[in-house]
């Protein structure tokens, strides 16, 4: 059986984080799809399992239209469908994130 773990770094998930809410913050939340695709890139990349590496193929662009509609649902539901956006959002990554 082939060994399972994360090789990334807590500096690096610390930099990633801080680049991404900066860029968060600067663009007024505009950018938060870019953000979420480069940390869940770096997490991903760093994942082995079962001595395959993953790899996370999802876009900002391919978010962003996913980011829009939560958003109004969000709105047009007074904040109840945010429960379900987790979930939403744990499925689009699990759909973008394959073996290498």
């Amino acid at each position: 059986m082939n060994r399972s773990y994360f090789d990334g770094s807590l500096l690096q998930l610390i930099c990633y984080k801080i680049l991404g809410t900066f860029i968060t913050v600067c663009t007024l939340g505009i950018c938060a799809p870019w953000a979420l695709c480069l940390v869940y890139n770096w997490e991903t990349k760093h994942t082995v399992i079962d001595g395959r590496r993953l790899v996370f193929r999802g876009t900002a662009t391919g978010l962003f239209g996913h980011y829009i509609k939560w958003f109004l649902l969000t709105i047009i539901t007074f904040g109840i469908y945010s429960f379900w956006l987790v979930i939403a959002l744990r499925k689009w990554r699990t759909k973008h994130t394959h073996f290498l």
